[in-house]
């Protein structure tokens, strides 16, 4: 990818893979999901913006793959956002509103958009070639994943030919926060990815000294930690696809965005004003970054996590306490009903030099 890149240089480069086989990754939840979620952090490292909209299309075709319903030729997106009251509805079989945050919205050929409708949301894979669709050009102007091609989407009547599973079904599959998992490993490869050219920068360096080195030692541990956690939480759950990862996710996905930050925090100190002025990729990448992890709702979503753990707790209170005339075996949490998803053997392997934990 070069530094200078483009929206439709990022789309080329996709299509190249998906012409490959690059794209045809393991589902998750199947056995492999470590690879799965390898791939697109080695993406993510690679450009953040090709991996956002490379993410996109994997995960619309794992959702095409629970719902049984065929993958369709071409590059998919899946677009579900309702920021600031706007969304897609579905009235009398035709498709309505406006999606904002589009990512590849003029250079993909089908999506699976999120669409209200009386009995819940569905999800409607929608053809972009029909003219009904339109794209708002002007409504991305940050520097930040300025390659992704993201635009808000108005449809106008879209007929929703082709309906994905039941009411309901995008958000409550297994599979969806799997996927949230995925989003987690790019935004670690993007982490990567700028550490990795921290080191280069030192190496190429007449002097570095003691702080320089602190900032590289601490960046070093903190992507170590998240990958071992992204390791630990892809064995899970194909060792148990039917458990709730819901606690696991969520602190995979926290840990993905401290790391992001403490990268975001500590690199540009390391460096120095330089590597950031004179190579737009160093400094591209580090804008990528920023804007892509706040797909994460910082306290928001840490609250989230705070409330899972402390239901799970109190649900294992409770069978405790039930089983206390029952010894040991009556005070087992039953596996995905409210214990923490925590994967047999989640410390082996940790020091395998995978690459996603390279840096």
């Amino acid at each position: 990818m070069p530094d200078h890149r483009t929206a439709a240089s990022v789309v080329h480069s996709l299509r190249e893979l998906l012409e490959l086989g690059a794209l045809d990754l393991p589902r998750p939840g199947g056995g492999s999901t470590a690879v799965r979620w390898e791939a697109l952090a080695a993406l993510g490292r690679r450009d953040l913006a090709l991996a956002r909209l490379a993410e996109g299309h994997v995960d619309a075709v794992a959702i095409l793959g629970e719902a049984d319903e065929e993958v369709l030729p071409g590059l998919y997106g899946v677009w579900a956002s309702k920021a600031g009251g706007t969304g897609a509805a579905l009235r009398d079989g035709a498709l309505t509103g406006a999606v904002r945050f589009c990512s590849g919205a003029h250079g993909l050929d089908r999506a699976l958009v999120v669409a209200a409708r009386e009995d819940g949301d569905v999800l409607v894979d929608v053809d972009l070639t029909d003219p009904r669709v339109r794209r708002d050009g002007d409504s991305w102007r940050a520097i930040g994943m300025d390659a992704s091609d993201s635009a808000d989407v108005t449809f106008d009547a879209v007929p929703a030919t082709r309906i994905v599973g039941p009411a309901g079904f995008y958000a409550n599959r297994p599979g969806f926060l799997w996927g949230g998992g995925g989003v987690a490993a790019v935004w670690h490869g993007g982490s990567t990815g700028l550490v990795e050219r921290l080191v280069r920068h030192l190496r190429g360096s007449a002097r570095v000294d003691e702080h320089r080195l602190a900032h590289l030692g601490a960046l070093h541990a903190a992507l170590r930690g998240t990958a071992a956690l992204l390791r630990a939480t892809a064995d899970g759950i194909d060792a148990r696809p039917d458990a709730d990862p819901a606690i696991a996710v969520h602190a995979l996905r926290a840990s993905a965005e401290r790391t992001a930050w403490t990268v975001m925090d500590l690199l540009p100190r390391a460096t120095g004003p330089g590597p950031l002025s004179w190579d737009r990729g160093f400094a591209q990448a580090l804008a990528d970054l920023q804007l892509y992890v706040r797909q994460h709702h910082a306290e928001r979503d840490l609250a989230e996590l705070g409330r899972l753990v402390l239901e799970a707790r109190r649900a294992d209170g409770d069978r405790a306490a039930g089983g206390a005339g029952g010894g040991a075996e009556g005070a087992r949490a039953t596996p995905g009903d409210g214990e923490e998803f925590a994967p047999q053997g989640e410390t082996e392997g940790l020091g395998e030099e995978r690459a996603w934990a390279r840096a």
